[in-house]
């Protein structure tokens, strides 16, 4: 078990890097759901990409379809601040 400290208050990963208070379950779901409108993206802080989705729908749902699953079984996808996302 990890230990929150003042730079890592939801603790750190197994490689020591700080976890987000954003969760890859939640963007995952979002993104599934609600992907075609960029959802998931914007609720992780890629503002950028949650509107190229909005833009093209999702790239026609495809896109959203397999950015939900990479967010739901990736233990690498990072938040805005670049802390790993909790899940």
């Amino acid at each position: 078990m990890t230990v929150p400290t003042a730079d890592a208050p939801y603790g750190v990963d197994p490689l020591g890097r700080p976890y987000s208070d954003k969760s890859k379950i939640v963007a995952g779901i979002l993104q599934i759901f609600l992907g075609t409108l960029g959802i998931g993206r914007f609720y992780v802080g890629s503002v950028g990409v949650g509107v190229a989705q909005l833009l093209t729908c999702g790239g026609l749902g495809l896109w959203a379809l397999i950015d939900g699953i990479l967010f739901l079984t990736s233990k690498d996808r990072t938040d805005k601040q670049g802390r790993v996302l909790r899940g």
